[in-house]
C-alpha cells in the first residue's frame, strides 16, 4: 500500500506524528519505510499494512532524515513574462488613461498588489486596487467624474470608506464601479511610528515607500499603468514569487506588529499557493508579542474574514497547520475561561486531524458534488469536533455550546453559520447509531436507540399486526426524521459522523492525546452504500415532502379546536407516511379515523 500526503501536513505539525501499522506500533522493533520524492511537495510512505493509524506522541523526539533544504524545496514557479489584459482591463485602463490627459495630470497610476501577483501566475483576478502617486484616491475620483461629465456620463456608483486607526484601518479608500467591476483607489504612502503608538503617522510616499510598507514581497507589486510595465521595487518580489516563499519586504516582527492581520494573511497566501514561510517569518509569528497583537488589536470580524477565505480556499489543512504549529489557534479560535470540560492542551491538532480527514474525504470524485457551502460548513464542523461536548455559561447562566461562542464572538460570522454546524454536531450522533443498519439494510439494533424513543413507539404502534408493513419500514422512519432534521447538509452530517469512527483499539479522542485511526477508504465505501440506501429508501429529499394530511384536517377528523394534541397527531401521521411510502392521503386519513375510534371505544 501506498499513502500519500502533504509533506508540511506531516512536518509542520505542534507534535509529532508516526504514521504506523498497529501491529508495528506494539513491536518497535519493526520498521517503517519512508521515502521521499524531491520532484513531489508530497510524502510517500510505503511498506505498511492497509489499516493506517496515525499517533500523536506528547515529545519532540523524533527526527527525520530530511534536509532541510528538502523541506524547503518547491520546484521553481513559471512566471508569465508580460501581463496580458483582458478586454475589460484595457478598457477601464484606457478609461483612467483618458481622465489624465483630459484633467492634464502628471500623475502616475499603478495597479498595486494581489491582481498583479496573480496575472504573473496566469490567474485571473478581479480585484483592481490603484495606488496614485500625487493625490488621495477622493480627489482622483473627482477628477474621474469631471472626465465622465464631459461625455455626458454618469457614475456607475461610488463610495468613501473611511479610516478606522483603531482597527488596523489606517487610509481612507475611495471606490468607483467602472465598466460594472469596483475599483479602489488610494495614494501612495508611507507610515510612521512614535516610539508609545502602534496607529502610524500616513502620509504621501512614492512607490518604493509603498512597496516596502506592505504585507509581503509577493504582494508588493505594480503594474504601471501609464508604461504598461511591472515594478519589482523590493527588488526580491518576483524572486520569491518564482521560488514560492512567503516574505515579508521589512523584518517580519515589526511587520506584524503594524498590523497583526498580516500573520493571517501571510499564512493564507502560504496555504492558497502551497508556498513556503520564511523562517524569521514563522518565529515573529509566534512571539508572544505578536500573538498578544493579534487577539487585541484585530476586530475578531477582520480575524474572522480570514479564517474563512482559508477554510474556503484549496489549502484548509496547511492554514490550519501553520495556526496550530505557531500557535495562534487558541488566539483565533478563542474559548470563554469557563468553558467545561476544559479542551485539550491537544485539540489544535486534533482539530487539524479532524479537517484534514474531511478534506480527504471531500476530495473524492464518487462522493458526489458538494456546495461551496456544504465543503465549507463540512470542514468548520471537522475541525471543531474535539468541541462538540464542549459547553460555557451564559451572562444568564444558560449552558451554551462552545461552538456557538467561537462563530459569534471569536470570528463574528453569520448565526446561521453557527446553527447548522451545531445541528451536524447534534445529528451525526444519531447518525452514528443508524450506520450499521443502513449499511446493512435491514432493522439490526434499532429497539435501543435513546433518541428515537418516542418515533419507536409510534411505529410499533402504527404497523402493530400488519403484514402489509415493508421490511425497511423502521430503518425508513428513523432515517426520514433524522433527514427532515439536517435537510440538504445531511451529507455532511453522514462524513462527519464517520470520522468520529476514528479511534484505535477502543479509545477515543477525549482519552490522553487522542489517538486517532482515519481509515478513509473504510469511510469513503460507508458513505457510498449509506448514500445508495437513503437514496433506495427515497428519502434524498424528505424533508420536501408535503403531509399528506395538513392541520385543518387534523383538527376536523379529531374534532380539536388546537393545542399540544394536532403536535402529537402530526408526528403520528410523519411516521405513518415515513413507514408507508406508498401510501395515499386518503389511507393515511383511513387510519386516523381507525385510530380515533379505537380510543373512543376504549375510553
Amino acid at each position: 500500500m501506498r499513502l500519500s500526503l502533504p509533506i508540511n501536513t506531516l512536518l509542520n505539525l505542534p507534535k509529532p506524528l508516526f504514521l504506523i501499522s498497529p501491529s508495528r506500533y506494539r513491536n518497535p522493533n519493526r520498521s517503517l519505510t519512508v521515502a521521499f520524492r524531491t520532484s513531489s511537495t508530497h510524502l510517500r510512505v510505503s511498506g505498511v499494512s492497509s489499516r493506517l493509524c496515525c499517533y500523536w506522541f506528547p515529545t519532540k523526539a523524533m527526527t527525520t532524515n530530511v534536509g532541510e533544504e528538502d523541506k524547503q524545496s518547491i520546484p521553481p514557479i513559471k512566471l508569465k513574462e508580460n501581463i496580458e489584459l483582458t478586454d475589460k482591463e484595457r478598457k477601464i485602463f484606457d478609461r483612467l488613461l483618458s481622465t489624465l490627459r483630459y484633467c492634464n495630470l502628471d500623475t502616475q497610476l499603478r495597479v498595486a498588489g494581489g491582481w498583479v501577483r496573480d496575472k504573473l501566475l496566469g490567474k485571473e483576478s478581479d480585484d483592481i486596487d490603484i495606488a496614485i502617486d500625487n493625490m488621495s484616491g477622493s480627489e482622483f475620483l473627482d477628477k474621474f467624474k469631471e472626465y465622465l461629465s464631459s461625455r455626458d456620463e454618469e457614475v456607475q456608483g461610488d463610495t468613501i470608506i473611511e479610516r478606522n486607526p483603531d482597527q488596523s484601518k489606517h487610509l481612507e479608500t475611495a471606490k468607483m464601479r467602472i465598466y460594472d467591476q469596483w475599483i479602489d483607489f488610494v495614494n501612495l504612502r508611507s507610515e510612521e511610528y512614535t516610539e508609545n503608538s502602534r496607529i502610524p503617522t500616513m502620509k504621501f510616499g512614492t512607490a518604493k515607500e509603498d512597496a516596502f510598507r506592505r504585507d509581503l514581497t509577493i504582494n508588493s507589486l505594480f503594474y504601471n499603468i501609464n508604461s504598461g510595465s511591472v515594478e519589482d521595487l523590493t527588488e526580491r518580489g518576483i524572486d520569491d514569487l518564482k521560488s514560492g516563499k512567503i516574505v515579508t519586504p521589512l523584518p517580519a516582527k515589526a511587520t506584524f506588529l503594524d498590523d497583526p492581520l498580516r500573520v493571517l494573511r501571510a499564512i493564507r497566501f502560504g496555504a492558497r499557493f502551497g508556498f513556503t514561510l520564511d523562517e524569521e517569518l514563522k518565529e515573529a509569528a509566534s512571539s508572544e508579542e505578536v500573538r498578544v497583537a493579534l487577539g487585541e488589536k484585530i476586530s475578531r470580524e477582520r480575524i474572522g474574514n480570514e479564517i474563512d477565505l482559508m477554510i474556503s480556499g484549496n489549502g484548509p489543512v496547511s492554514a490550519v497547520t501553520y495556526l496550530s504549529e505557531l500557535k495562534l489557534f487558541t488566539v483565533v479560535f478563542s474559548l470563554p475561561s469557563s468553558a467545561e470540560p476544559s479542551p485539550s492542551e491537544y485539540c489544535g491538532s486534533l482539530s487539524q486531524a479532524y479537517l484534514e480527514a474531511m478534506w480527504s474525504l471531500l476530495q473524492t470524485p464518487r462522493l458526489g458534488n458538494f456546495s461551496g457551502e456544504q465543503r465549507r460548513l463540512a470542514l468548520y464542523a471537522a475541525m471543531f469536533l474535539p468541541f462538540r461536548k464542549t459547553v460555557y455559561k451564559d451572562s444568564k447562566g444558560k449552558s451554551i455550546p462552545v461552538v456557538n461562542h467561537i462563530f459569534k464572538f471569536s470570528m463574528k460570522r453569520k448565526t446561521s453559520d453557527s446553527e447548522t454546524v451545531m445541528n451536524i454536531h447534534q445529528t451525526m450522533e444519531r447518525f452514528r447509531s443508524l450506520i450499521p443498519s443502513l449499511a446493512a439494510k435491514n432493522d439490526v439494533e434499532l429497539d435501543e436507540l435513546d433518541w428515537a424513543a418516542y418515533i419507536l413507539d409510534h411505529w410499533k404502534a402504527i404497523t402493530l399486526n400488519d403484514p402489509l408493513v415493508p421490511a425497511t419500514s423502521k430503518i425508513r422512519v428513523l432515517t426520514g426524521f433524522l433527514l427532515r432534521d439536517i435537510k440538504d447538509f445531511w451529507r455532511v452530517s453522514l462524513l462527519t459522523s464517520l470520522l468520529l469512527s476514528a479511534t484505535v483499539d477502543g479509545m477515543n479522542e477525549d482519552q490522553d492525546i487522542g489517538q486517532l485511526d482515519f481509515q478513509l477508504e473504510k469511510m469513503r465505501e460507508t458513505y457510498l452504500t449509506v448514500e445508495a440506501t437513503i437514496h433506495d429508501l427515497g428519502l434524498d429529499s424528505i424533508w420536501d415532502a408535503k403531509p399528506l394530511v395538513n392541520g385543518r384536517e387534523i383538527m376536523q377528523i379529531a374534532e380539536l379546536k388546537g393545542g399540544s394534541l394536532i403536535r402529537e397527531w402530526q408526528q403520528k401521521l410523519l411516521t405513518w407516511q415515513l413507514a408507508y411510502p406508498n401510501g395515499t392521503a386518503e389511507e393515511c386519513k383511513e387510519w386516523m379515523r381507525y385510530i380515533k375510534a379505537k380510543r373512543q371505544r376504549t375510553e
